[in-house]
């Protein structure tokens, strides 16, 4: 709210209905705060901040825009969805949209590295993992820059970091290898279909997130409250098959926010931008990636191009931090975009470290990635272009 105002915006943001981080304070026996806290609560909050913005200024706002992140990615895509004369322009960060298979994704992490204790990834090892998976992919865009341009491309299999002998802190142990290996894939079916995207390959560093001592306390909760309503469940029982069809049934058609259908919200000239971090160890980035061709495969190219587009951060992690260019500036590309109809191409990103930018790249929209001319330096990015590869 404060960079809002800062800008010159006036800016209004809700608590979605309860206090507290805890879950469990409000899930139990209140069926209408998950209906606030899913998506009743910001298109109450839209309301009434537009309503003291008449009274004060004597007029509404001639334009009103959403920015948010994880959550608020998914309260963003929530608004566009559901509320489609509310933005004329939407900023949807590392949306947590797919709710019912992320935070069974998220509890699935826990459990895949603790139902066999020998699984556990100890932290100090995930710098190793790191370093493994950058010396194998990391020149494949062209560049050795400690980032990995397009993850995807890359194929490192944690096999390559097999002990020899007895277990040590340079190498992973059979269950080991075999955890970071799920951990990768994510959660299947028995017949082998992805029910939630797995973690990519550079984001290691950041896997105490999900896989650490103890589940997210979140997603744990959510199922233990909202799915299975009991305070005793064990999260080490979670079977992603079956427990992500129960809560599919009992909370999706609330929780989850996946519809592609954006017509109505196209139909306006409102336009959405949304973006991911590509080594984002909290929320699968290729979450994103799907509901952006869900959106292309429902709409067609052409008019999804002309009102929404995605943009990838190599190197990112969770809405921020990361070896990559992780600042930016999103509403001044949407304003442009929304007020003026200029689409966003590229959008300039920069590394700040110890209070100095030391690298700037451009984000180019998805499918598209920022490729190295072959001269000037790699820190500069004027040197790169967006090209599709």
């Amino acid at each position: 709210m404060a960079t809002a105002l800062e800008a010159g915006y006036a800016s209004a943001s809700t608590d979605t209905g309860h206090t507290g981080g805890n879950p469990a304070t409000f899930i139990p026996g209140h069926p209408e705060k998950v209906i606030d806290f899913s998506y009743r609560a910001v298109h109450e909050m839209t309301v009434a901040a537009k309503a003291i913005i008449t009274a004060r200024y004597g007029n509404g706002p001639k334009y009103s825009y959403w920015n948010g992140c994880s959550t608020g990615g998914r309260q963003a895509l929530t608004e566009a969805q559901r509320y489609a004369a509310d933005y004329d322009g939407i900023i949807a960060g590392a949306a947590a949209i797919y709710t019912t298979h992320l935070q069974g994704a998220q509890v699935w992490s826990a459990a895949a590295v603790h139902k066999d204790e020998a699984s556990y990834i100890p932290p100090a090892k995930y710098a190793v993992l790191h370093a493994a998976v950058l010396q194998a992919c990391d020149e494949l865009d062209g560049v050795k820059d400690g980032v990995l341009e397009n993850p995807t491309k890359c194929h490192f299999d944690p096999q390559k970091l097999l002990c020899k002998d007895a277990d040590g802190s340079s190498c992973l142990t059979a269950p080991q290898v075999e955890a970071a290996r799920q951990l990768y894939t994510g959660p299947v079916t028995s017949k082998g279909k992805s029910l939630f995207p797995g973690f990519e390959r550079g984001s290691e560093t950041g896997w105490a997130t999900l896989s650490g001592t103890k589940p997210m306390a979140l997603a744990e909760e959510t199922y233990k409250f909202l799915v299975f309503q009991d305070a005793n469940w064990n999260y080490l029982t979670f079977d992603a098959e079956r427990d992500m069809a129960l809560a599919d049934q009992k909370v999706g058609p609330t929780m989850n926010s996946i519809d592609p259908n954006l017509k109505p919200l196209f139909a306006r000239g409102a336009k959405v931008l949304m973006y991911h971090g590509w080594a984002d160890p909290g929320i699968a980035p290729r979450n994103s990636v799907n509901y952006y061709e869900s959106v292309v495969q429902k709409l067609g190219k052409a008019a999804t191009a002309n009102s929404l587009r995605l943009f990838m951060v190599p190197g990112m992690g969770h809405c921020q931090g990361g070896d990559g260019t992780s600042t930016f500036s999103m509403i001044d590309a949407l304003s442009k975009w929304v007020e003026q109809g200029k689409a966003p191409e590229r959008i300039e990103a920069s590394r700040v470290r110890g209070g100095q930018t030391d690298r700037t790249r451009p984000l180019c929209p998805y499918p598209q990635v920022a490729v190295y001319k072959g001269s000037g330096s790699t820190d500069d990015s004027a040197n790169f272009s967006c090209k599709l590869q």
